[in-house]
């Protein structure tokens, strides 16, 4: 399957920039997974990390849910992978598939898009429980764009030691 990467869009109010970066950087992450079988997935960046494109797709679906359904929904659900809400679990795919790994991904952003595309506005809050602090859906879109930007430059690194792919 291909993914389909559209750019974001250069002239666009707020929301809808903020929607195309994001979904932009998502798009990113599956194609750098394209092509690659479950090992090659799994491959660790070096040991005694846990680093593999397939943990990263595992941790990006850890941090949809945490701040679109936890955060900003007030749901209360554990995390993925991790009943505990130990993020690191998510990053060690050892024993996990494609299927698995990009079937939680998939859904918890389809959970994002849903709930962003519900909101009022990007000044809608909800409660960070690590501070307490009300985040409004503006930073929130705004910090997954870095966490999903600084993750893809990770899956660079990882694809291009699986078989030499740059630039995607």
């Amino acid at each position: 399957m291909t993914t389909e990467r559209i750019g974001p869009p250069v002239a666009a109010g707020e929301r809808e920039t903020l929607r195309g970066f994001l979904d932009y950087h998502r798009a990113t992450l599956a194609m750098k997974c394209e092509g690659l079988t479950d090992e090659d997935l799994r491959r660790q960046s070096m040991p005694p990390s846990t680093l593999s494109l397939l943990g990263l797709v595992r941790h990006m679906a850890e941090v949809e849910r945490a701040w679109f359904r936890r955060v900003i929904n007030g749901q209360d659900i554990p995390l993925v992978w991790s009943d505990e809400g130990d993020f690191q679990v998510a990053y060690d795919a050892t024993s996990a598939t494609r299927s698995q790994a990009f079937d939680a991904w998939q859904a918890e952003v389809e959970h994002a898009r849903r709930i962003e595309r519900e909101a009022e506005s990007l000044d809608v809050t909800g409660q960070w429980a690590r501070t307490g602090e009300d985040v409004s859906l503006r930073m929130v879109m705004l910090h997954m764009m870095h966490e999903y930007a600084r993750h893809n430059g990770h899956a660079d690194f990882l694809r291009e030691g699986i078989d030499g792919t740059v630039g995607v």
